[in-house]
Order: C-alpha cells, then sequence, then structure tokens
C-alpha cells in the first residue's frame, strides 16, 4: 500500500482572534477562545489547559510491572494504572517522572527510557503525556502528598492484557503502555535505549 502523499495543514487549520480564561482553578484552567475556521467563518472553542504529566513504567528484573490501584473522582471509581503525575512548572518531563516515581511508588531508578508521546484528550484539552520505561528499581519509601491514596502492586504484561480483553483496565494510558510492552517483549518493536538517571 502506497504511502499517503505529504500535505499541508493550512486548509484545516483555525487561526484564534481572541481568548479568555473563563475559570481558573489551582490545577486547570477553563479557556474559551473566538476563532477563524478555515472557510472564514467564525466559531468558539473552549478547552482546558493542563500543565502536562509523565507516565513512569517500572520494569522489574522479573519482567513484572509495577502498577497502582486509585480511585478517581470524575468517574467514582478504582482504576489500575501505571504511575503518573502531573509536571510542576518549569519541569523537564523527565525530572518529573523521577520525581514522581520516588514520590508516588517509593521506588528510585537506575535506567530510564523515553517511549512515547501521547495527547489524550485531543477534544477539549491541550494535555501532554510523555511516557518513560524505567529499570533498576531501588525501594526507598513513598512520599505520597496529603490526601493522596493508592496501592501498589506488580503484575506481568500477560496480566495487563488479559485485563484489556476483559474489560477491566480502561485508562487509555495504562492501555497503551501494556500494547507497548507486549510488542518489544516479543521482538515486534526495538526497545527504546536506556540511560543512566541523573545524579
Amino acid at each position: 500500500m502506497a504511502e499517503a502523499p505529504l500535505r499541508s495543514d493550512d486548509q484545516l487549520t483555525e487561526t484564534t482572534l481572541s481568548s479568555e480564561t473563563v475559570y481558573q482553578g489551582s490545577f486547570l484552567r477553563v479557556k474559551r477562545d473566538r476563532v477563524v475556521l478555515p472557510d472564514g467563518a467564525e466559531a468558539a472553542r473552549e478547552y482546558i489547559v493542563h500543565p502536562g504529566a509523565a507516565v513512569m513504567v517500572p520494569l522489574f528484573d522479573d519482567g513484572s510491572v509495577l502498577i497502582e490501584r486509585q480511585f478517581r473522582y470524575p468517574l467514582r471509581q478504582v482504576f489500575v494504572e501505571v504511575p503518573a503525575g502531573k509536571r510542576d512548572h518549569g519541569e523537564q518531563f523527565i525530572e518529573t517522572a523521577q520525581r514522581e516515581l520516588l514520590e508516588e511508588t517509593g521506588y528510585v531508578a537506575r535506567e530510564w527510557a523515553y517511549l512515547t508521546r501521547l495527547h489524550p484528550a485531543i477534544g477539549f484539552a491541550d494535555e501532554v503525556l510523555e511516557i518513560y520505561l524505567c529499570r533498576g528499581l531501588e525501594y526507598r519509601g513513598r512520599q505520597l502528598d496529603d490526601g493522596e491514596f493508592l496501592e501498589l502492586e506488580a503484575v506481568s504484561v500477560d496480566w495487563l492484557m488479559d485485563a484489556i480483553r476483559a474489560g477491566t483496565l480502561t485508562d487509555v494510558k495504562t492501555q497503551i503502555v501494556a500494547f507497548w510492552l507486549d510488542r518489544l517483549r516479543r521482538g515486534a518493536w526495538p526497545w527504546p535505549e536506556f540511560r543512566l538517571a541523573s545524579a
């Protein structure tokens, strides 16, 4: 099958006319913009401004993966997830990943590898997630935030894939991580390059 030809995005791009903040919370901001559509008409766009987050995939020597069980208030249920945390102002994604791994799980990792970038909610938010694999884990003790409650468990990649098939693992970042890990372990995709953690 032939590759699609490269095309300009100009015929799809919307141009911002004005922008206002309609809600400012401690974590998220809601914006309402007026835009010009490609055909010259005007429209409103409402979206959430998000600081971005890092996703950590802690890999043990036996091939198992450290996951969390955490209650997520918007959906009023407990979810199985790989660890993740939002960026602090001015922080690089890898810095967020290393800080959040220790805070949430109590582990530090000797080696890190960038896996991929996600935009999980493109219809209504500018959120960006960067995913990192980490290995050479050493437990140092958790440093959870006030009001943060989660449980940790090591599971196999097969367990993750079975949970996806059963419809019980619905967190999108964790599903994507599971599919990546499944392809990596089968040799369908090459493993990314691991680098030693910065001191």
